[in-house]
């Protein structure tokens, strides 16, 4: 087991959530649930925490009613390899949530992703600082990061 591993707080809907990124995520795997005793809290037999693995990292799930939400501030980078794994997480993700400019969605249970392909962050990371500058402004006007349309800003510059 990792040492650290995000603690997701979710309003009733974890083991819906944890089930929908298994679905998701190649490889993902469900862990440990932790359920209701006679004694509580809650209704016995309901989920309280649910492990789940996504690409290897672990992650607990929390199914308590809360007033807590997520935000921004706290999200998951999914680095892709080409345009339809960029395409694939987008639209699974997208489904019933919001999506957000330059490649950030928040999925259906408040969770924020950044769909961002390699490409991106070789190109904003460029030596040339005109390159990085021109994949930037590019970025600037996506909500799904679009490559060949980044490229092309970036060759066009």
């Amino acid at each position: 087991m990792q040492k650290i591993s995000p603690f997701l707080w979710f309003d009733q809907t974890a083991e819906e959530a944890v089930n929908f990124y298994v679905s998701v995520f190649a490889d993902a795997k469900i862990g440990k649930v932790m359920r209701a005793s006679a004694a509580g809290p809650g209704p016995e037999g309901r989920v309280l925490t649910i492990g789940f693995e996504l690409f290897g990292q672990s992650f607990t799930a929390f199914n308590f009613p809360t007033d807590f939400k997520f935000t921004e501030a706290v999200s998951f980078v999914v680095d892709c390899k080409d345009q339809a794994e960029v395409d694939y997480y987008w639209d699974c993700l997208s489904d019933g949530g919001q999506p957000r400019d330059c490649g950030w969605v928040k999925d259906r249970f408040g969770v924020f992703w950044q769909i961002t392909p390699t490409r991106l962050i070789e190109l904003m990371s460029d030596p040339n600082p005109a390159i990085a500058a021109r994949a930037a402004t590019a970025m600037m006007t996506m909500q799904k990061i679009d490559i060949a349309a980044l490229e092309r800003s970036v060759a066009d510059g």
